[in-house]
């Protein structure tokens, strides 16, 4: 599974419905995949302590594989952009999930849904 970042935010709320599916998938052994993208958008909130950034830094580490935005990813971004005009972040993650296989957890629909081949899980 990718998660998007709207998707691990909410974990880091305590939103009950994505804390139970995490846990679940964790619990089944299903891989977990944070762009790093992603990571960036979680970490840019500028209101949080540093001790908040640190603990939200360690569990990401904890919890998810980290997929870093490389030529790879950067060329299927591209491509998404180029065919479904949607901003970099969104088409970053998208590509993750792409490249590893998995379905995209989001929250977000409207901006993934007319990205082809993509499979979509919504919370």
């Amino acid at each position: 599974m990718t998660i998007d970042a709207n998707i691990a935010i909410a974990f880091l709320g305590g939103d009950t419905l994505v804390v139970s599916e995490l846990s679940k998938w964790r619990e089944e052994g299903l891989p977990l995949f944070l762009s790093t993208v992603a990571e960036t958008e979680i970490l840019s909130f500028s209101h949080w302590t540093s001790q908040e950034r640190i603990a939200t830094e360690q569990f990401l580490e904890q919890n998810f594989t980290s997929i870093p935005f490389d030529r790879n990813l950067s060329r299927i971004a591209a491509s998404i952009r180029r065919d479904v005009k949607i901003r970099f972040p969104d088409a970053a993650i998208a590509a993750t999930a792409l490249f590893t296989h998995t379905p995209l957890v989001t929250r977000n629909q409207r901006d993934f849904k007319r990205i082809p081949n993509l499979r979509i899980v919504s919370m």
